[in-house]
């Protein structure tokens, strides 16, 4: 689980960094996907149970979108 967790994240935290434009290096981009995989699942999780992987995948990109414009909106200066 934990490794799937890092390889989803990761996709996710890409294609967060890509979709809202942020330069990141590769451990922020991970973090970035690992966080937003994190919240994703909580916030999604009747949504992957109902559709799968490919939810879990919607919910973490959103996820880490969201971890993005709360690092940039607070923390980024």
């Amino acid at each position: 689980m934990v490794i799937w967790l890092i390889i989803i994240g990761a996709a996710a935290g890409f294609l967060a960094t890509k979709i809202m434009k942020v330069e990141a290096d590769i451990v922020t981009t991970m973090a970035f996907g690992i966080g937003g995989a994190l919240v994703g699942g909580f916030v999604l999780r009747f949504l992957i149970s109902m559709m799968g992987m490919l939810a879990g995948l919607v919910g973490a990109v959103l996820g880490a979108m969201l971890v993005i414009w709360v690092w940039q909106t607070y923390f980024k200066r």
